[in-house]
C-alpha cells in the first residue's frame, strides 16, 4: 500500500509539473512520456565509489596516495561527525527524516520560482535526489533528468535506511579540486580528519558543494566565507547551534592548511604497483590463465587483469610495504654520485634476505614516476653474473665436487661455439675456486657440459626468470648470453638463496594489503624451494667471498669478511653487473645504456663495484 501510494503521489506531481512547463519551455518537445520513464528498470543497489588507496613504508609512514579521478576516503556512518550531518540537513534538506525522497513543500516553492522565470532557476532536490543524481544520473538541467531523479530517489528510499542514504551522500558530494566526501575535504583543505574540525570549519566546507567553482576556497575564499556565514545561520534556524555559537564561529578565523598529495619514493612506489598486479594475478587465478595463453587471448587476459587491479585500487586499500627509506635514500645517492652526468644509466636492488623483503629498488639515477623502470623492466644479458646459478652451483650439487676440484680451463668448442676467456688468456687445469674467482669462461662451460644443459637450466626454473625459455638452453647462455636476459630484480632475488642455506624464498615488496579498518585482503603466501644442499651452499659462499677478497670483485671490498658476490660483464662492455651479499642484505647493481652501447670507461673504473660498495658499507 505504501509503495502504491508513493507512486501515485509522484505520478500526480510529475503530471502537473510537465503540463505547466509544456507551455513555457521549448524543451518540452524532447520530453519523454511518463509511462516510458516509469517502465525503465531502476536498480539502486549497484553502488561503487572510488576511494583513495594508501601506501606505507616499513615504519608505517605514508609514502604515496593513489587516487583516480575522484579523491575520496570513505567514512562510515558511525564515524561521521554529528555537526556535519546537522550542517547539511539544515542547508540541503530539513525534512530529510520525514519524506520518502521527495519534499513537496520544497517542490511547490521551486515550482513558483521556475514558472516566474520560465526556466529551471531553483532545484527542490532532497538529499536523496541529489544522491541519486550523483550516483546514477548526469547533472543536465532537463525535465527528463528531473523525472528520473524523482523515481531513483523514491526507489532508494525503499532500499536504504535514512542513515545509509546520509552516509552515502556525505561521501559522494563534490568539494572541488578533485575532492569527494567530507573526510577527504577535511584532510585536503585543513590537513586533519573531520572529527577534529571546529564548527566554523565544518560550516566553511559545507558551503562548497553548492557551487564548487564559485565557492572554491583556493580561488574565491571570500565567496566561501560568505557562504559559510549563510550555512551557520541555517544551522541556527535548525537549532543545531545557538546564536552565541553562530556568532563565535563567524568571528573565528578560517585558516586553510592545504595538504599536498603524498607521493614519495617514485622508484619504489612504481614497483609496488607492479607487484600489486602480480599479487592480484596470483590470488585470482590470472597467473595460471596466462601461462599457456598466446596472441589475442593473452592480450585480453592482461587487459582484464589491469581492470581488476584498478578496481582493487579504487576500492580503497592500505598497502603496507617493506620499504626502508634510509636504504632507498642510500641507493639513490650512490647511483647519483657515481654516475652523475655520465652517459650511462644504472639501478640497484636491495633485499633483506633474512626476512625476504625487498627494502629498496631503483628505477634509474634520476627516475620519475611511471617512467621506464630499469629495476624490474630492463631485461639485460647478465654476463658472468649468471655463472653461480647456472654453472657452478648445479655442478657442485650434482657431482659433490669440492672447491679445489680441477676443471680444464683450456680452449672450448661445442656446437660451433668457441668463446675466449677475458683478454684471450688460456689456462690448463685449474681449481673450481680459481676458475670462479677469476671468472674463467671455458671452465664454466665445461662444468655446464658435464652437468648437462637441460639439468643445469632446471636449476633456474624456481627463480621464475620471466624471459628465460627453452630457446636459451645453449652454451652461450652459460656465460650470460641469454636471448632476452633477466632483470636486476630477478637476478638479485635469486642470489638471496646463497644467504638462506640453499633455500629460495621469493622476496617481496608488499607486506600485506588491508582495507581501511586493517582487515587483511591480500597477502603473499609463503613459498620456499630447496635449490641445493647446505653443503653446496657453503662451498658457493666461499667462492663468492673469494671474488671480493682476491678476484674480479676486489674493488667491492669494504671490510666485511662475510661479504661475497659475483661480477658480470657482457660483450663490448654493454652491461656491468655486481650482485652480492653481506650479513643482512643482498644487493644487485647494474650499469649500462638503455640502448645497448659500450661503457668501457666505467668498467675500467669499476663503477659498478663502487656503487655496490657505497650502498653495502652504509647498510650492514
Amino acid at each position: 500500500m505504501r509503495v502504491a501510494t508513493g507512486y501515485t503521489v509522484i505520478f500526480l506531481f510529475v503530471a502537473i509539473f510537465i503540463v505547466v512547463f509544456l507551455h513555457v519551455i521549448d524543451e518540452a518537445k524532447s520530453i519523454r512520456p511518463f509511462p516510458a520513464v516509469l517502465a525503465e528498470e531502476i536498480d539502486v543497489t549497484d553502488v561503487e565509489l572510488m576511494n583513495i588507496s594508501y601506501m606505507y613504508d616499513t615504519n608505517g609512514d605514508l609514502i604515496s596516495e593513489i587516487a583516480g579521478e575522484e579523491k575520496r576516503k570513505y567514512l562510515p556512518h558511525g564515524e561521521i561527525p554529528i555537526m556535519f550531518k546537522h550542517a547539511f540537513l539544515a542547508t540541503e534538506d530539513r525534512h530529510f527524516y520525514e519524506h520518502q525522497g521527495l519534499d513537496m513543500s520544497s517542490v511547490v516553492r521551486a515550482f513558483v520560482t521556475n514558472v516566474q522565470s520560465q526556466s529551471i532557476e531553483q532545484g527542490a532536490s532532497t538529499i536523496t535526489q541529489q544522491l541519486a543524481r550523483n550516483l546514477f544520473l548526469d547533472h543536465s538541467q532537463s525535465y527528463n533528468r528531473k523525472l528520473k531523479e524523482v523515481l531513483y530517489a523514491y526507489q532508494m528510499e525503499q532500499e536504504y535506511s535514512k542513515e545509509d542514504i546520509l552516509e552515502l551522500y556525505l561521501n559522494t558530494i563534490y568539494f572541488g579540486n578533485g575532492v569527494y566526501g567530507i573526510e577527504t575535504a577535511s584532510e585536503f583543505y585543513f590537513d586533519k580528519p573531520s572529527q577534529e574540525l571546529a564548527v566554523n570549519e565544518i560550516a566553511f566546507l559545507t558551503g562548497i558543494p553548492a557551487n564548487p567553482t564559485f565557492y572554491n576556497p583556493l580561488t574565491n575564499f571570500e565567496n566561501t566565507k560568505q557562504r559559510q556565514e549563510w550555512v551557520l545561520e541555517k544551522m541556527t534556524e535548525y537549532e543545531s547551534i545557538s546564536e552565541e555559537k553562530k556568532d563565535s564561529a563567524i568571528a573565528a578565523e578560517v585558516v586553510l592548511q592545504v595538504k599536498d598529495r603524498v607521493d614519495q619514493y617514485p622508484s619504489y612506489v612504481t614497483y609496488i604497483e607492479y607487484e600489486l598486479k602480480e599479487l592480484i594475478a596470483e590470488t585470482e587465478g590470472f597467473t595460471k590463465r596466462l601461462t599457456n595463453a598466446e596472441g589475442e587471448e593473452r592480450i585480453e587476459i592482461e587487459r582484464e587483469l589491469q581492470g581488476r587491479t584498478m578496481e582493487w585500487l579504487r576500492s580503497g586499500l592500505k598497502i603496507e610495504t617493506n620499504l626502508q627509506p634510509s636504504i632507498q635514500d642510500q641507493v639513490n645517492h650512490a647511483l647519483s654520485s657515481h654516475l652523475g652526468a655520465r652517459e650511462a644509466e644504472g639501478t640497484a636492488v636491495v633485499v633483506d634476505h633474512q626476512n625476504h623483503n625487498i627494502v629498496a629498488v631503483s628505477g634509474g639515477k634520476n627516475y620519475k614516476k611511471y617512467d621506464f623502470h630499469r629495476g624490474f623492466q630492463a631485461y639485460r644479458q647478465p654476463g658472468s653474473a649468471i655463472k653461480p646459478l647456472l654453472s657452478f652451483a648445479p655442478y657442485i650439487e650434482e657431482h659433490g665436487a669440492s672447491i679445489n676440484s680441477l676443471v680444464n680451463g683450456g680452449r672450448f668448442c661445442a656446437q660451433g661455439y668457441c668463446p675466449r676467456n677475458f683478454g684471450g688468456a688460456s689456462y690448463g687445469h685449474v681449481s673450481l675456486n680459481h676458475a670462479f674467482t677469476h671468472s674463467i669462461n671455458t671452465a664454466a662451460l665445461r662444468l655446464a657440459e658435464r652437468t648437462g644443459l637441460e639439468t643445469a637450466f632446471s636449476y633456474l626454473e624456481p627463480f621464475s626468470f620471466s624471459k628465460v625459455t627453452e630457446d636459451d638452453y645453449s652454451y652461450p647462455s652459460v656465460l650470460g648470453g641469454l636471448n632476452q636476459g633477466v632483470t636486476p630484480l630477478e637476478l638479485t632475488r635469486a642470489y638471496t638463496t646463497f644467504s638462506n642455506n640453499g633455500i629460495y624464498t621469493p622476496p617481496r615488496g608488499i607486506h600485506k594489503v588491508t582495507d581501511y579498518d586493517g582487515n587483511i585482503l591480500l597477502e603473499w603466501p609463503h613459498k620456499e624451494t630447496k635449490m641445493w644442499s647446505t653443503e653446496t651452499n657453503e662451498k658457493m659462499r666461499v667462492l663468492l667471498q673469494n671474488v671480493i677478497k682476491e678476484g674480479t670483485g676486489r674493488n667491492a671490498s669494504y671490510g666485511s669478511h662475510l661479504a661475497g658476490g659475483k661480477t658480470g660483464t657482457t660483450n663490448s662492455y654493454h652491461d656491468l653487473w655486481f650482485v652480492g651479499y653481506n650479513e643482512a642484505y643482498t644487493t644487485g647493481v647494474w650499469i649500462g645504456k638503455d640502448q645497448p652501447g659500450s661503457i668501457q670507461p666505467l668498467s675500467s673504473e669499476g663503477t659498478h663495484l663502487a656503487v655496490w660498495r657505497s650502498i653495502m658499507s652504509q647498510i650492514q
